[in-house]
């Protein structure tokens, strides 16, 4: 299969640029076996009921985007990617520097005072070392000095930078959010609950991949960037009694498959497409991806070709698209065209 197998026509009023002030009251395209409905993300525990196990990605977004100057002036864009060692002062990290090519090893970087960083071995793809020095503490400083890493299709300037983090975010450690998730509150997963569904965690580390289009000809040359993830063992056991799994996010979707198939904590370079055998997770919610991306691929490994119907509805319906969009809620091979 060739990324032009995941293309389609994505107007740019579709794409959502502000979230929701009321979470849940996103739209929801359902199709879990009797057709296409049109719900909101309120209707979700009218949805669920005992037995269903629910499935979040609890990590949290770091401020990893930061904004520095070269000693001669010069401006450099450094995205952090992922904390590989470390003290409180000192911390090394993976990240996308740009422009890297310019950018030579043992580069000290500044915002201003307060930060360093100097950007060590070129790792391709844009991808460097980089050391962060901060006598305060490197946490305080990105606090400080860093910016919420949005992505590039929205020019919004988030007044609430919470608003782009999920209400159960744990620890600080991704370079974006698991956005299946900013749909839900406290209280809907109370009411799901309620109707007698479970609600466990398990963490992945949003990284490069969320960034990084697929640059191949044929799927089965792309590789994926590996990222860190932790399913609990308490996670993994209810989803092997559950009635049914209903994974929250793609992000959420390859931890529990990369359980299954190897450690439970660990690094996953997983790529899920077709055709591919899913061992734990019955039902996804979801938010609406972008043309020839990864993420898409692995719906259409999930629902298969019939994806495209439901996009083709969901835009024909004025659904909202991408990050801060609404979402949908589908089942393995159910998607054969619009009722």
């Amino acid at each position: 299969m060739r990324p032009a197998d995941f293309a389609y026509d994505l107007p740019e009023a579709s794409i959502a640029q502000v979230p929701l002030d009321d979470r849940p009251s996103a739209r929801l395209l359902v199709d879990i076996g009797d057709g296409i409905h049109h719900q909101t993300v309120y209707d979700l525990p009218a949805l669920v009921g005992p037995g269903d196990v629910i499935v979040i990605n609890d990590t949290r977004v770091l401020p990893a985007r930061l904004h520095l100057t070269r000693a001669t002036g010069g401006a450099v864009e450094v995205l952090l990617l992922e904390r590989l060692a470390g003290t409180t002062t000192s911390e090394t990290w993976e990240a996308l520097v740009r422009p890297s090519r310019r950018i030579a090893p043992g580069t000290v970087l500044q915002p201003e005072s307060g930060l360093e960083v100097t950007v060590g071995e070129d790792l391709g793809e844009g991808r460097r070392l980089v050391r962060l020095d901060a006598l305060d503490g490197v946490p305080a400083a990105l606090d400080r000095y860093g910016e919420m890493p949005l992505p590039p299709y929205l020019s919004t300037v988030l007044d609430d930078p919470d608003r782009y983090q999920t209400v159960y975010a744990n620890r600080p450690a991704s370079a974006a959010a698991p956005t299946a998730g900013l749909h839900l509150t406290d209280g809907i997963l109370d009411a799901c609950r309620a109707a007698g569904a479970g609600i466990e965690r398990l963490e992945l580390v949003v990284g490069l991949d969320t960034f990084r289009p697929i640059a191949v000809d044929d799927l089965d040359d792309h590789r994926m960037h590996g990222e860190a993830y932790d399913v609990p063992d308490a996670t993994l056991d209810a989803c092997r009694n559950a009635e049914r799994v209903i994974a929250v996010g793609t992000t959420t979707v390859r931890a529990l498959e990369s359980a299954a198939r190897g450690d439970i904590a660990g690094r996953t370079e997983l790529f899920i497409r077709r055709p591919f055998e899913f061992a734990i997770v019955d039902l996804l919610l979801t938010n609406f991806h972008l043309p020839g991306s990864t993420l898409l691929v692995m719906l259409d490994a999930f629902v298969g070709p019939g994806w495209r119907d439901l996009y083709a509805t969901a835009l024909a319906e004025g659904y909202r698209f991408l990050s801060f969009g609404d979402a949908m809620l589908v089942a393995p091979g159910n998607s054969e065209g619009a009722t």
